[in-house]
């Protein structure tokens, strides 16, 4: 179909003025051959649903850092601009398309239902729309790996954040998709925000260009997992004082899976904490150890090891 098909006047259902949805449907069954609004999640059916087959690829992951890093150890770096940009590039657009249709499906809900309806009740935050958006953004976490894959090609620094970062992310994306909890487009929604801001800016340095804001994309960083954790407490209070102590008080009930709540708060924390180190570490002390390390290395005095924290 013609794209203009798929437009019309911006609308509360259309809030872009282009029905997204309809765009994504007609892919999925280009590529799956079926369409999307036949997509149902279903463990060990759906590909890479089960925490068995997302730790064996995470497992495979590290194991191909570790070795490539002893392989390139006395080698060339290679330079792979071409690639590195188209993949930066991808990954901006696919954060951006994934950002909107998780828009399209939230907006109306929020303007007819309210927001708390959105992130507590599974007919409000996980319809099955927004279960195939959930989907596909977790699936672009193991496209996000080949980030690291890049940077050992290339003999480039690699931390202990980075690579827990990206590991930690693609499984606690999948525990939130088995969870099925409303709040979970929340996370997702801040993370592709970031993320469009992120990899346009891997995009562009690629390209040579020098952007003043680089600083700020860790500042956000840092601020999307404050309110994640904010919005994990507060459904997790919500959900907890009504089935355990009714009389506490409270907006009202919330969908919540306390196993998730646990692991999202301990995950979010960690990702706080260690975000909030590298930012003091790299902007608060003017970078001294971080470009101490990356010189020692550009000079091949030193070789650092798989995901060291630069300290």
């Amino acid at each position: 179909m013609a794209l203009i098909e798929y437009t019309s006047l911006v609308t509360l259902d259309r809030p872009f003025g282009i029905h997204w949805w309809s765009i994504l449907n007609k892919a999925f069954t280009i590529i799956v051959g079926s369409p999307a609004t036949d997509f149902e999640f279903i463990p060990h059916k759906t590909t890479l649903s089960t925490i068995k087959e997302s730790s064996t690829l995470i497992a495979l992951y590290i194991a191909v850092i570790v070795g490539g890093q002893e392989l390139m150890r006395n080698r060339p770096a290679f330079k792979l601009k071409s690639a590195f940009l188209l993949h930066n590039l991808f990954l901006t657009i696919a954060s951006l398309v994934l950002l909107v249709l998780f828009l399209e499906q939230i907006v109306p809900t929020v303007a007819r239902h309210g927001f708390f309806y959105s992130i507590c009740r599974v007919d409000g935050g996980w319809t099955q729309r927004l279960e195939v958006i959930y989907y596909l953004t977790y699936l672009s976490k193991y496209i996000e790996l080949l980030d690291t894959c890049f940077l050992m090609l290339k003999k480039k620094p690699l931390t202990f954040l980075h690579c827990y970062h990206h590991a930690a992310t693609a499984i606690f994306t999948l525990m939130g998709m088995k969870s099925a909890t409303p709040v979970s487009w929340v996370v997702a929604s801040l993370n592709l925000a970031v993320h469009i801001i992120m990899y346009w800016y891997y995009f562009q340095s690629a390209r040579g260009i020098r952007v003043w804001w680089k600083e700020w994309i860790t500042r956000l960083q840092i601020l999307q997992f404050i309110i994640d954790l904010g919005f994990v407490v507060f459904v997790s209070y919500s959900y907890y004082t009504a089935l355990y102590l009714p009389w506490m008080p409270r907006v009202g009930s919330c969908v919540a899976d306390s196993q998730i709540a646990i692991a999202a708060f301990t995950i979010l924390t960690s990702y706080l904490v260690l975000f909030t180190l590298f930012y003091k570490a790299t902007y608060k002390t003017n970078g001294k150890s971080y470009m101490r390390y990356k010189s020692l290395e550009q000079k091949k005095k030193v070789t650092l090891p798989l995901c060291t924290i630069i300290d």
